[in-house]
């Protein structure tokens, strides 16, 4: 895997995915201002990704009726520098018509505990937790 960082100018910076995918992000500029989201932002950003990734396959292959998910996320990082994240809370909000709460269940333990490569480097150094609640489709 290949990415790359380029500063634009003040503390914004341009990223690139080695599949040619751009964003734009950085830090507080001195008025408040973000250019993007944070690299923190985007490593929490990128956890709840890779976590909702497995869950919709997950639930997919199960044949569940699966129409939407979002992943809500809560942390907390360190007082001191390196303020790594120490508290990392995943609310999956699952939507679908009849959506099987044990299969969803099962699917986010395994995405959390076998799958998500990036909730399993977050849980070096935080507590990863996470709840679901299923939201039934009108007919």
């Amino acid at each position: 895997m290949k990415a790359r960082v380029k500063w634009a100018e003040n503390r914004t910076f341009i990223g690139k995915s080695g599949t040619g995918h751009s964003f734009v992000f950085g830090t507080k500029e001195e008025d408040g201002s973000t250019p993007g989201p944070s690299p923190m932002e985007l490593v929490l950003i990128g956890t709840g990704g890779c976590s909702a990734y497995d869950v919709v396959s997950i639930l997919e292959k199960g044949r569940e009726p699966v129409e939407d998910v979002v992943v809500e996320l809560d942390a907390e990082r360190a007082e001191g520098t390196p303020a790594v994240f120490t508290r990392i809370h995943m609310h999956f909000i699952v939507k679908g018509r009849g959506v099987n709460p044990a299969k969803v269940e099962r699917a986010i333990q395994l995405s959390v505990e076998k799958y998500c490569s990036a909730s399993a480097m977050m849980a070096k150094t935080a507590e990863v937790t996470h709840d679901f609640e299923v939201v039934d489709s009108p007919a």
